[in-house]
């Protein structure tokens, strides 16, 4: 993953000048590049001879990108192909490190690689697994039950027309394989005359990008992880691009940002305590020129934070959230429609 989702053929990591202007104070020692994509953050900081990059993405086609800087940059770089929520697993001296950066987009290679499937302009099966994933978006389409459809619809792709789409897409995987192609086309069928700047399977496809994924629960976790391995003064940095993702980022820094309302009987030094300190309240965004150049960047949001304190258990968060946790958790029985197309074909 990496925060550059133009679809021309150059590539565009997205808020590149801002996250320097926000992290380069802290230059000379470790900052985690944890969304590597194709690793422009991470040339980037190494410019600086001072500078150490841990980088981690659970995609393993980014080591092509890797090697390269593994080989320039012997010394001060290392990648880790890993689920950034596993990033307090890495092994390095904590006092060194300055910086967590996280981009939550998708490179341009990323996108057009067919084989991922995570374009609705890919052409056959369903798949959009990034790497390390229990299943692929085909099985959940041809076996999730059509209440659950409409729950990762409608929550996590913000799809007003759920309960049709789920509604047949059963109906029509009785008789076929439901192939992106496919999926489209039922989409399509449901949203007809659906006036909108937005292709139409935009949501459903982000919903099912998500639920493959787990990247509500892989965030959750990631965010949680990065605040128990950075030092007091290190820096939180993610760039968001829809706006489930960003809600959750905005809970995580605004909520541990204020002094809480706690009992009159606690001493003063916990009553008063916030574990991060906000230099901007409202997120940064891409500037005019930016977006002329790469317009599929208007959806990105930078925030980021500094930590002042240790000992937070992040409760309030997970309960926040729990709801989309519950629902990337729902089960399925992936043979269920095998068994049943098998009889219709042999």
């Amino acid at each position: 993953m990496n925060a550059t989702i133009n679809l021309e053929k150059k590539h565009f990591p997205v808020l590149l000048n801002e996250l320097v202007s926000i992290i380069s104070p802290l230059y000379s020692g470790t900052f985690i590049d944890c969304t590597f994509g194709q690793g422009e953050y991470s040339k980037k900081i190494l410019e600086n001879k001072l500078n150490k990059v841990i980088a981690i993405d659970r995609d393993k086609d980014t080591y092509l990108y890797a090697r390269k800087l593994e080989k320039k940059y012997r010394k001060r770089f290392n990648f880790h192909n890993i689920k950034f929520s596993e990033i307090n697993n890495i092994k390095f001296k904590k006092e060194d490190l300055k910086a967590i950066i996280f981009d939550l987009g998708y490179s341009i290679n990323q996108i057009k690689d067919l084989r991922k499937g995570l374009s609705f302009h890919s052409k056959g099966n369903l798949n959009m697994k990034m790497g390390i994933n229990d299943f692929s978006a085909h099985e959940v389409i041809s076996s999730m039950n059509e209440e659950n459809l409409i729950k990762i619809f409608k929550y996590f792709g913000e799809e007003k027309h759920s309960k049709q789409i789920a509604r047949n897409i059963v109906s029509i995987r009785k008789k076929k394989i439901i192939n992106t192609e496919d999926l489209t086309k039922i989409i399509d069928s449901v949203k007809r005359f659906k006036n909108s700047k937005i292709n139409n399977s935009t949501k459903v496809f982000q919903a099912l990008r998500i639920f493959v994924n787990k990247e509500i629960s892989e965030l959750i976790n990631g965010l949680i992880n990065a605040f128990y391995l950075l030092p007091r003064g290190g820096i939180i940095v993610v760039i968001t691009f829809h706006s489930l993702e960003d809600k959750i980022v905005k809970f995580f820094f605004k909520n541990y940002s204020e002094i809480k309302n706690t009992s009159r009987y606690l001493p003063n030094n916990i009553k008063n305590i916030k574990y991060f300190k906000l230099q901007e309240k409202k997120p940064i965004t891409p500037n005019f020129d930016e977006l002329k150049t790469n317009p599929p960047s208007r959806s990105a949001k930078l925030r980021f934070a500094v930590k002042t304190s240790n000992g937070c258990n992040f409760n309030e968060l997970k309960e926040k959230f729990r709801y989309l946790i519950d629902i990337e958790n729902l089960k399925f029985d992936r043979w269920k429609n095998f068994f049943l197309l098998f009889q219709l074909y042999f």
